[in-house]
């Protein structure tokens, strides 16, 4: 899998989003190789939007489309400032990856200290006692930068229930699992999107 991570301020919420409905409309269905994707507007009016596709060349052959340049011409005067690309050519998944469903979206952004041990704990985990744990957590996607970045997409059934879990005292063993991995985690940014636009092909 392939993600790109697009961010930066907007000057209007629903206009963004109504390009984002046409997009799906008229651009997509020449968009091969798109799996979806996930976007939304935090309170600060920060629009952070994770696209996941087959492949980087996928994606590429995407950008390259007449019509999607078009839109993105379009599409980029809604943004007050500059926007930010993440190109992630490594993607790691759990549970049920990028979801249609979810009710409530986390983005987390910050630097890997060890991105060897990083991707280790995430192959080791026990995906069955994660989902019996937190079963409010449908699933989630990270997408390594390649230069130590990494944006992590985590999605919930509503944000009620993730607040929830959220206080839930782990067993001993997963919280010190927990707390391991954190503690690779550096300089992180929490984006929260309470009302997530979630796109995939029809």
């Amino acid at each position: 899998m392939f993600t790109q991570v697009i961010q930066g301020q907007v000057s209007d919420t629903a206009a963004l989003r109504a390009r984002l409905d046409r997009w799906q409309a008229e651009v997509a269905a020449g968009a091969t190789g798109w799996l979806g994707s996930t976007g939304g507007v935090t309170s600060d009016g920060t629009f952070v939007g994770v696209v996941r596709f087959e492949s980087a060349e996928a994606a590429q052959h995407n950008s390259d489309r007449p019509e999607q340049s078009a839109w993105w011409a379009e599409t980029s005067k809604l943004f007050t400032g500059e926007v930010t690309f993440h190109n992630c050519r490594e993607v790691l998944s759990y549970l049920q990856g990028g979801s249609d469903h979810a009710g409530f979206v986390q983005i987390m952004q910050g630097r890997v200290s060890d991105p060897a041990r990083f991707r280790e704990m995430y192959d080791a985990t026990d995906e069955g006692r994660l989902a019996a744990f937190r079963p409010d957590l449908i699933g989630g996607t990270v997408g390594l930068h390649g230069d130590g970045g990494f944006t992590e997409a985590v999605y919930f059934a509503s944000e009620k229930a993730a607040r929830e879990g959220e206080q839930k005292e782990p067993p001993a063993d997963m919280k010190e699992e927990f707390e391991q991995m954190m503690s690779l985690m550096q300089d992180v940014t929490y984006f929260d999107l309470p009302e997530p636009w979630l796109r995939s092909p029809r």
